[in-house]
C-alpha cells in the first residue's frame, strides 16, 4: 500500500528533480566514476530550499547539530518566505570539488529578489562527497561570529492638508508594543504569549525578531488609546515587551469622512494587504488616508546586512533597496475657512448635506453634512434632483428659443402625456411668466413645456453639464444619471426631476458651471496626481475605486454665452423673488433656486428640500431630509453668511 505524501515531501521531491536537470549538462560530461560530488550537492541545496534542514547537515562535514541551525536561522533572520537555488556549475579535482550557485531570496516584502552568487566546496571523508562547512556557504562574506539580517527603515506617515498647505489632521495618542531583540532571553515564548493577546500570527512575530538587528527597537502592534486599555494588563505582564506611546497627526479634522482615518494594521488587515504594511503600521481605513495609503507613507529603505553576532553592530552591508518612491503629503483643495462654515450650517438640521465648489475651478471647497455620509451621500449620493432639475431642463428650452418672459401657466393639476403632475398652494390656474415658473419651481407649468424639448436633447444638455460622466476623482462620486425619456410624460417627468437622479456634488457643479459658463471637473486632491495604486483603496468590504484620475478625466465644456446670461438671471430671481428667498445674504447677489421633492427609502416617502446655486466665486448644493421647502435655502443662506469677507 502506498502512503500518503507530505506536502514538504513532494516539494523536496520537485525540487531534487529541478537541481537534477540543472545537474543534468555536467554530469553528461563528467567521468561516471562513482561517488560523485553531483549528489551531495544536489541533496544540500534541496535540503536548504525545502526547510530540511536535517537532512543538507547529513551532507557537510560540520557538527549536524551546528549545520542546522546555521541553515535554519540564515532563513529566520532574512524573514525569508522562499530561498531558490540554480547550480551554475560543479568542478572537481581529485578528493576536493566545487558547486557554483545562484540564490534568489524572496524577503516577502514587496522588495525585488535578493540575489546572490554563493559556492560550496566539497571533499572525501571516509569515501563521501561533502560539503565542506563554514558560514560561508551561506553567504561568501558571512563568517564566524557573524549572522544576517534585514533592516527597515519606514518613513513616517505624510499629513492631508487643506488648499493652504494646513494640516487636515491633530495629534493622537497610540501606543506601540514592541521589543529589543538583544534584551530577549526566550523570543518564542514572547510571541506565543502576544500573539495569544493580540491575535498577530506567532512565526510572523518571530521572524519580525529574528530578522531585525538586535540592538533595534522592533515594533510589533500598535493599538489606539480604546484597544491598548482593554489589552494594557496582559500586555505588560509580557516579560521583554516595551510600550512606546507616539503621537503621529493622524486624528482627522473635518471633513472627517473626506479626510479618513488611520489606525493600526490589525491581525486581518496585514494578511490582506501583504506588502510593506506589517504589525506595527498604520494603515488609512477610509477617505483619501486609504486611497492615498502608499503615497503618505512611501515605501520602505529595506537592507541585507551582515552583523556582529556579539555586539549587534554592522559589519557590511550586502544590499539595499532605495525606496521606490518617497512618502508625500497629499494637498487638497479643501478650504478649512469654507468647511468651518458648511459645519456651521448644517449644525441645527438633521440629515443635511452641503457641497461647496469654486465656481471658476471646480474644486470642492466644503463637504459639511450632519447625519449623512460626506462621501456616500454628498460626493456619491442618488436622490431625485427635482425642480433643481430645472436649470438644466432650462439650458436646453433657451438654447431652442423659449423666451424667459413667455407665459406658461401655472396650475394645481396638470396631466401630461398621461402623467399627473401636482403643484400645492396653488388654487385655480394663474399665466406668470416662465421666468417666475421657473423662480417658484411650479412643476406643473415646467411639466407642460415637454413638447417644447425631446429627451435626446435633454440627455445633451445634461451631458454638457457633466452628468453621466467619469469625473475620476480618488473617492467615490455620482455624477447624475438621466434615463431615456421617449414619451411627452417620460420627457415631463425628467424636467421636472421626478427620474433625474444627482448627488450633491453634481448639482454643486451645475451651479458652478452657471456662474462661471464652463462646465468644469471636481478636483478634490492637486498634489500627488493620482494614487499610485487605485485600489489601495478601497479594501475589502468596500467595493472598487474608480480607475486613476488620470485615465479618462473629462475635459472643461463652454456653455453657450448667450443661454448662460439667461441662465442667471433666471436664477437671480430664484433667489430675489421666488422659492429660495431663504438663501439670499449680505456680501453680493446670491443665485439660485428652492426644490422640494421625495424619495421612497425602505418603502417610506422621504421629504427632500434642495437648494442650489452660488454667490460670488463660490458654488454650492444643499440637500436636507425636511418637509419645508426653504430648509436647504435657509443652510445655504447661514453658509454664505459665515464665509469670510476675502473669499
Amino acid at each position: 500500500m502506498s502512503r500518503p505524501v507530505s506536502a514538504t515531501t513532494a516539494r523536496a521531491r520537485a525540487v531534487r528533480a529541478a537541481l537534477a536537470l540543472g545537474l543534468a549538462m555536467p554530469l553528461l560530461t563528467a567521468c561516471f566514476e562513482e561517488p560523485s560530488p553531483h549528489e551531495a550537492v544536489r541533496d544540500f541545496l534541496v535540503g536548504w530550499e525545502t526547510g530540511e534542514y536535517g537532512e543538507a547537515a547529513k551532507r557537510a562535514d560540520g557538527d549536524p547539530a551546528t549545520v542546522r541551525k546555521a541553515l535554519e536561522n540564515a532563513r529566520l533572520q532574512l524573514d525569508a518566505a522562499s530561498i531558490r537555488f540554480l547550480v551554475k556549475g560543479i568542478s572537481s579535482d581529485g578528493d576536493t570539488a566545487r558547486a557554483d550557485y545562484h540564490a534568489e531570496v524572496d524577503l516577502g516584502e514587496n522588495n525585488p529578489l535578493w540575489e546572490y552568487d554563493g559556492a560550496l566546496p566539497l571533499h572525501m571523508v571516509d569515501g563521501q562527497w561533502k560539503v565542506r562547512w563554514s558560514p560561508s556557504v551561506i553567504h561568501p562574506d558571512l563568517h564566524d561570529g557573524q549572522r544576517l539580517a534585514v533592516a527597515t527603515r519606514p518613513e513616517g506617515r505624510q499629513p492631508i492638508l487643506d488648499r493652504n498647505g494646513n494640516p487636515l489632521q491633530e495629534q493622537t495618542i497610540l501606543y506601540v508594543a514592541g521589543v529589543y531583540p538583544a534584551k530577549i532571553k526566550d523570543p518564542d515564548r514572547l510571541c506565543d504569549e502576544l500573539s495569544r493577546v493580540t491575535g498577530f500570527a506567532q512565526d510572523r512575530l518571530l521572524s519580525r525578531i529574528l530578522s531585525s538587528p538586535p540592538q533595534d527597537f522592533v515594533p510589533l502592534a500598535t493599538f489606539g488609546r480604546t484597544k491598548f486599555a482593554q489589552i494594557k494588563d496582559k500586555l505588560t505582564a509580557i516579560t521583554g515587551i516595551s510600550i512606546v506611546p507616539d503621537d503621529p497627526p493622524v486624528a482627522p479634522k473635518s471633513p472627517v469622512q473626506i479626510v479618513g482615518r488611520v489606525s493600526a494594521i490589525t491581525p486581518e488587515a496585514e494578511q490582506q494587504l501583504g506588502g510593506p504594511q506589517r504589525a506595527g503600521d498604520s494603515v488609512g481605513r477610509d477617505g483619501l488616508q486609504r486611497a492615498y495609503q502608499d503615497q503618505l507613507t512611501g515605501s520602505t529603505e529595506t537592507s541585507v546586512v551582515i552583523l556582529d553576532s556579539r555586539t549587534g553592530k554592522q559589519v557590511k552591508e550586502l544590499k539595499a533597496w532605495r525606496p521606490v518612491r518617497k512618502a508625500m503629503p497629499v494637498q487638497t483643495t479643501i478650504d478649512s475657512a469654507a468647511q468651518s462654515a458648511g459645519d456651521a450650517a448644517v449644525a441645527a438640521a438633521r440629515s443635511s448635506a452641503l457641497v461647496a465648489v469654486k465656481g471658476s475651478t471646480g474644486e470642492i471647497l466644503a463637504v459639511s453634512t450632519n447625519g449623512l455620509h460626506q462621501e456616500k451621500d454628498a460626493l456619491a449620493g442618488k436622490y431625485p434632483a427635482g425642480t433643481t432639475f430645472s436649470i438644466i431642463a432650462a439650458a436646453g428650452l433657451l438654447k431652442g428659443g423659449l423666451d424667459p418672459m413667455q407665459r406658461v401657466p401655472c396650475s394645481a393639476d396638470r396631466t401630461v402625456g398621461g402623467a399627473r403632475f401636482l403643484q400645492p398652494g396653488i388654487i385655480g390656474l394663474v399665466s406668470p411668466t416662465f421666468r417666475t415658473d421657473f423662480a417658484d419651481g411650479c412643476v406643473t407649468a415646467l411639466a407642460s413645456l415637454a413638447r417644447r424639448i425631446d429627451g435626446r436633447s435633454l440627455s445633451a444638455t445634461a451631458s454638457n453639464f457633466g452628468i453621466g460622466g467619469d469625473w475620476g476623482l480618488p473617492l467615490r462620486t455620482f455624477s447624475g444619471s438621466v434615463p431615456n425619456a421617449n414619451s411627452d410624460a417620460a420627457v415631463a417627468r425628467v424636467i421636472t426631476g421626478q427620474t433625474a437622479q444627482v448627488s450633491p456634488l453634481t448639482m454643486a457643479l451645475v451651479a458652478a458651471a452657471v456662474d462661471s459658463g464652463t462646465w468644469r471637473p471636481p478636483v478634490l486632491v492637486t498634489s500627488p496626481a493620482s494614487p499610485v495604486s487605485p485600489d489601495a483603496a478601497p479594501r475589502p468590504s468596500s467595493g472598487a475605486l474608480p480607475d486613476s484620475p488620470q485615465q479618462g478625466r473629462p475635459q472643461p465644456i463652454p456653455l453657450d454665452a448667450t443661454t448662460i446670461v439667461k441662465l442667471r438671471a433666471l436664477m437671480r430671481a430664484g433667489v430675489a423673488s421666488g422659492a429660495a428667498r431663504a438663501a439670499d445674504a449680505p456680501g453680493g447677489d446670491v443665485y439660485g433656486v428652492a426644490a422640494q421633492t421625495t424619495q421612497v427609502e425602505k418603502k417610506q416617502r422621504v421629504n427632500l428640500s434642495w437648494f442650489v446655486g452660488w454667490q460670488g466665486d463660490v458654488a454650492v448644493a444643499v440637500l436636507a431630509e425636511n418637509a419645508d421647502a426653504a430648509a436647504a435655502s435657509a443652510i445655504a443662506g447661514a453658509f454664505f453668511r459665515g464665509l469670510p469677507d476675502d473669499r
